[in-house]
C-alpha cells in the first residue's frame, strides 16, 4: 500500500491544508446569500463554492496550519472548516472566534477565504468523533474533530519548537500526524508504539487535478486524551532473532501486526534517504529507509523496520539502519538466465546479465530526491531472448564508461535486479540497477553494417530515386497542365467581361428603380411624423403655458375679490398683475403657436428659469417655494432644459391647484450622465389608483409623463392621502453633454 503514499517524491504534490492561489478582487461576494454554519460551507459544491458566498460563521478554533502563515481550522456545532488566513494574525487553539468572509473552492475541499474574525471568548476543544480509518482516509472527515488509532512508522522533529511529524499506519493504510510532544518524550521510542489520537482531519493534495493523495492530523499542543499511547515496542528490535531476508512474507506463526522484524545483509545499492537494496545467503531485499546516511557497496548493516507488500513483492518499510563492526567485502553477482528473471526468482538479488544494446540515453540535470542534488542518469536500453529491459545507473556527471558502449554490442551488466511482479508471481518488467558505470563489459561489438547503416543507405537510395522519377513525371504534366489552362482562362475571361457587363447594367436599372421607392416612402414617412409630433407639441404647449397662466390670472381674481372691499390699493396690485399675467398668456400662446424658445431660458439657466417661473404662478398666495440645485450646474441640451421646465410648472399649477400646500420644495440634481427634477409639496396628497385623469379633463400627470418618454427617461409619481405628493423625474444626458465626474457644492436659490 505504501506506493500510493510516495506523494514525498513526486514533483508538483504540494503538501498543504485546505488552499488555492487566488488571482483579482477575490473578496468581493457575488451573491448576498449569507451562510452562518460551517456544515454549510464545507457541503458546498464545487461551483456554488466558487461563487464567494457571504459567510459569518462563530466557533472554536481547534488547529492551526502553519504550513501556509496563519490559516486555521474553525469547528461549530455543525462541523468543522478550514479558513484561509495566510496574510493574517492567527488566534489561538481554544480560541472562540466570530469569522467573516466569503467561500472559495479550495484546492481539496470548500473553504473560507478573505476572513477577518473577532476572538469572544475561550472554550474547551469540541469532542473528536471516533471514526474508522477506511472512512477517514476516504477524506470525507476533512476540517473536523477525529479520533484514529494506529501504529507510529516513523517520527522526525520538523522545528526547534519540538514540533513533529509523525506516520501514522491503521488497517493497510497510512496517514500522518502533526503535533507538539512534552521535552521528556523520546520520539524514537514512539516508533511501534500503538497510539490513540485527537486532531483535526487535513489533506495532501494535488492542486492542479483537486484530488487527494494522502492525509494528516493537526494536533494542538495535546491534552493527556488528545496523544494515548496504547501499547509500546515491548523489545529493541534490534535485539530480536535475525530473520532471513528471503523469509520476510514467509508464514511464520508468531507474526503480529505492526512488529518490526530484525534483518542483516551486505549493501548491494543504495538511494540514501529512499532505499537501499541488502543482500544475505538466502537471497536479497528492497529496504525502504529515510536515513540519509551513506555507506558503501559490500558494508555489513543491520536493519530494523515493517514488513510489508508492495507490488505482489515483500519490502521492508519505514526502517532504521546501522552498520556492523565486520569489515565490508565485496558481493559477487550471481549469473542468471532470462527466464529466471521472468519466473520473478531475481528480485532485489546482485545479478548479471547479458544482453544486445539496443539505445542508450543520458538525462542531464536529473533531480535526485533522496540525493538532494543534481544527478545524471544513464539509461541503456538491452534486449535479451526477445525481452526487453533497462539498465541504469546515476552520478554527479556522465559516466564515460557507458558513453562508450557501442549500440548493437553485446553488453554484460551486473547490478540489482529490480522487478515490478503480477499476481502469479511472474516479472511484468524490470530493470538492472547499476551502482557505478563499472557494472557494463562489452562482450561483442557490433559488426560494421548493422541494422542502422542498412535502413539508412536504402532510404538514401530510394529518395533519390523517387526525386528522380518525380521530377521528370511533374515536367512533363506541368507543360500539358500549363497550356490547358492558358486556353481556359481566355475563354474564362471574355465569358467574365460579358456577364459583368450584362449585371453592371442590371445593377444600375435596379439601384434606380430601389432609390426612387425609398425616397417616396422616407419623404410619406416623414411627413407623418412630423404632422404627428407638431400636433402633440402644440397641445403640450397650450396646456402647459395657457392653463398654467390662466391658473395664475384665477387666483388674482380671487385675491382680488377678496381683498375688494377692505384693502382697495392691495386689490388693484392683485388686479393689475392678473392683466400683467392675461398679457403673458397671450405672449405664451403666440410663442407656442411660432415654436419659438422660452424666453426664460434665453435670460437665464434652467435653475434660475425654474425660479423665476415659480415666482410668477405662486405670486400672492400662500405657497412658499424652495430650490436647491446640486451637482456641476452647467447647460444642457435645449430640449432637455425646455422639458425639464415646462414639467416644473405643470407640477406647481397642479400643487397650487389641488393640493393646498404652504410649502413645495423643488430640488434639481445635475449628474455625470443623468439630471434629476424633483418636485415634492406638503399638501393633502392623493391616491395613485384613485387620481383624476383625462377623463375628468385633467392632462397634467399625463403630460409629464409623455414629456419624459419622449427624452427617454423616468418619472416616479409617489403620493398619500395627507401625505403631500412627490414627482421624480430622471432624464438621460447625451453623451456629447457629459461633464468631468467632479461633484458641485450644494447651490440653494
Amino acid at each position: 500500500m505504501s506506493s500510493a503514499y510516495k506523494f514525498l517524491k513526486a514533483a508538483g504534490m504540494i503538501l498543504a491544508g485546505n488552499f488555492l492561489p487566488f488571482a483579482g478582487n477575490l473578496y468581493a461576494a457575488n451573491t448576498n446569500e449569507l451562510l452562518t454554519n460551517a456544515v454549510d460551507v464545507i457541503s458546498l459544491p464545487v461551483d456554488r463554492a466558487a461563487l464567494q458566498l457571504k459567510v459569518q460563521v462563530t466557533g472554536t478554533v481547534t488547529a492551526l496550519d502553519p504550513t501556509f502563515g496563519a490559516c486555521f481550522f474553525i469547528q461549530d456545532a455543525t462541523g468543522g472548516v478550514y479558513v484561509d488566513n495566510r496574510n493574517g494574525v492567527a488566534p489561538e487553539p481554544g480560541d472562540v472566534v466570530r469569522v467573516s468572509g466569503v467561500t472559495e473552492k479550495g484546492a481539496f475541499a470548500p473553504v473560507i477565504t478573505g476572513p477577518t474574525f473577532e476572538k469572544i471568548g475561550t472554550a474547551p476543544l469540541p469532542p473528536a468523533r471516533a471514526v474508522s480509518i477506511e472512512r477517514f482516509i476516504a477524506g470525507g472527515e476533512d476540517s473536523q474533530r477525529v479520533e484514529i488509532a494506529g501504529i507510529v512508522r516513523a517520527a522526525r522533529i520538523r522545528d526547534a519548537k519540538s514540533n513533529y511529524d509523525l506516520t501514522i499506519a491503521s488497517g493497510g493504510y497510512r496517514f500522518y500526524a502533526f503535533t507538539r510532544l512534552p521535552a521528556d518524550v523520546d520520539p524514537q521510542h514512539l516508533v511501534g508504539a500503538r497510539v490513540r489520537l485527537r486532531g483535526t482531519s487535513g489533506a495532501f493534495f494535488n492542486q492542479a487535478q483537486r484530488r487527494l493523495t494522502a492525509l494528516k492530523l493537526f494536533m494542538p499542543p495535546p491534552q493527556p486524551e488528545d496523544f494515548v499511547v496504547e501499547a509500546t515496542e515491548s523489545i529493541d528490535p534490534f535485539t530480536t532473532p535475525l530473520l532471513a531476508l528471503n523469509n520476510l512474507a514467509t508464514y511464520r506463526k508468531d507474526k503480529r501486526p505492526g512488529q518490526r522484524v530484525h534483518v542483516k545483509g551486505r549493501i548491494t545499492y543504495q538511494r540514501p534517504g529512499q532505499e537501499l537494496f541488502l543482500q544475505d545467503e538466502s537471497g536479497g531485499l528492497r529496504v525502504e529507509s529515510s536515513q540519509i546516511e551513506n555507506v558503501s557497496v559490500g558494508d555489513e548493516v543491520e536493519v530494523a523496520g515493517f514488513p510489508d507488500i508492495e507490488n505482489f513483492l515483500p519490502v521492508l518499510q519505514d526502517s532504521v539502519f546501522r552498520k556492523t563492526a565486520e569489515p565490508g567485502m565485496g558481493v559477487t553477482p550471481k549469473v542468471v538466465k532470462m527466464q529466471e528473471v521472468q519466473d520473478g526468482l531475481c528480485h532485489a538479488g546482485l545479478v548479471t546479465l547479458q544482453g544486445k544494446l539496443l539505445d542508450r540515453f543520458v538525462r542531464q540535470d536529473y533531480y535526485s530526491p533522496w540525493s538532494n542534488a543534481v544527478r545524471t542518469r544513464t539509461v541503456l536500453i538491452m534486449q535479451s531472448e526477445n525481452f526487453t529491459f533497462t539498465a541504469e545507473a546515476e552520478a554527479p556527471e556522465a559516466m564515460a564508461e557507458l558513453a562508450a558502449l557501442p549500440v548493437g554490442g553485446t553488453i554484460q551488466v551486473s547490478g540489482v535486479c529490480f522487478t515490478e511482479s503480477g499476481e502469479d508471481g511472474k516479472a511484468r518488467s524490470f530493470q538492472i540497477l547499476m551502482p557505478s558505470g563499472k557494472g557494463a563489459v562489452v562482450l561483442a561489438r557490433p559488426s560494421w553494417l548493422t541494422p542502422q547503416r542498412l535502413l539508412t543507405g536504402l532510404a538514401i537510395l530510394l529518395a533519390v530515386s523517387i526525386v528522380a522519377v518525380g521530377w521528370t513525371v511533374m515536367v512533363s504534366k506541368k507543360n500539358a497542365t500549363l497550356k490547358e489552362l492558358v486556353r481556359e482562362k481566355e475563354k474564362a475571361q471574355i465569358e467574365l467581361r460579358q456577364a459583368h457587363d450584362h449585371l453592371e447594367q442590371r445593377v444600375k436599372d435596379r439601384s434606380a428603380q430601389l432609390k426612387l421607392q425609398i425616397t417616396a416612402r422616407k419623404e410619406v414617412e416623414l411627413q407623418s411624423k412630423a404632422t404627428l409630433a407638431e400636433r402633440t407639441r402644440l397641445a403640450q404647449e397650450l396646456h402647459d403655458t395657457l392653463e398654467q397662466s390662466l391658473t395664475g390670472v384665477a387666483l388674482q381674481l380671487d385675491t382680488t375679490t377678496r381683498l375688494f372691499e377692505k384693502e382697495t390699493d392691495s386689490a388693484k396690485r392683485h388686479l393689475d398683475l392678473a392683466r400683467t399675467l392675461v398679457s403673458e398668456s397671450q405672449m405664451e400662446v403666440h410663442r407656442s403657436v411660432w415654436n419659438l424658445r422660452c424666453r426664460a431660458l434665453e435670460q437665464f439657466d434652467l435653475p434660475g428659469a425654474l425660479l423665476m417661473s415659480s415666482q410668477q404662478i405662486t405670486g400672492g398666495s400662500s405657497l412658499r417655494v424652495e430650490m436647491k440645485a446640486r451637482g456641476r450646474v452647467r447647460p444642457l441640451p435645449e430640449t432637455v432644459e425646455e422639458n425639464l421646465l415646462r414639467i416644473a410648472q405643470e407640477a406647481l399649477t397642479n400643487v397650487i391647484k389641488h393640493s393646498g400646500a404652504t410649502l413645495t420644495e423643488i430640488d434639481l440634481d445635475y449628474g455625470p450622465k443623468n439630471v434629476v427634477l424633483q418636485v415634492k409639496d406638503n399638501g393633502k396628497g392623493f391616491a395613485l389608483d384613485n387620481c383624476a385623469g383625462p377623463r375628468e379633463g385633467h392632462f397634467g400627470l399625463l403630460g409629464i409623463s409623455e414629456r419624459t418618454k419622449r427624452l427617454h427617461g423616468e418619472v416616479i409619481f409617489s403620493s398619500a392621502p395627507d401625505g403631500g405628493a412627490t414627482i421624480r423625474v430622471q432624464i438621460p444626458i447625451p453623451h456629447e453633454s457629459y461633464a468631468p465626474e467632479r461633484v458641485e457644492p450644494e447651490m440653494a436659490l
